[in-house]
């Protein structure tokens, strides 16, 4: 069965960011996680164990969102790179970062990057240079 479980508009204040200052003061930050899975177990036992289970998922997000990025790029890879290596069930994952109050000049709603990440046979690399996890 194809299906998702979305966690909406998850809200963090976080410091991600190129400009010194917003390593500083912070941002508001929303964050949509769309987990691509199959619910059958879950549907017919009704047993959270069949299933992702939201607050295991919400933590994955909160403990990417709390390590500094420079890009909103490496956040939303290291989300879906975190959901996809917590649950072995994901076939994939699709996020959504929005920086609220991008510092660029412009009134706007936000600045926001998504991506769908499917499962490999193989593990996700981590960028060139760095380790996973790391700003």
């Amino acid at each position: 069965m194809n299906s998702e479980i979305t966690l909406h508009r998850l809200r963090f204040h976080a410091y991600h960011g190129v400009l010194p200052q917003e390593r500083i003061v912070g941002n508001d930050y929303e964050v949509t996680i769309v987990m691509h899975c199959d619910i059958m177990a879950a549907a017919l036992s009704d047993d959270v164990a069949d299933t992702i289970n939201y607050a295991e998922a919400y933590q994955v997000v909160s403990d990417v969102m709390n390590t500094p990025c420079n890009l909103l790029e490496r956040v939303a890879w290291l989300i879906a790179d975190a959901l996809l290596s917590r649950f072995p069930s994901l076939q994939a994952a699709s996020v959504s970062v929005t920086k609220l109050n991008p510092p660029m000049g412009a009134h706007c709603d936000g600045a926001e990057v998504r991506i769908k990440v499917k499962r490999s046979p193989t593990p996700f690399p981590s960028p060139v240079g760095k380790e996973s996890g790391n700003g």
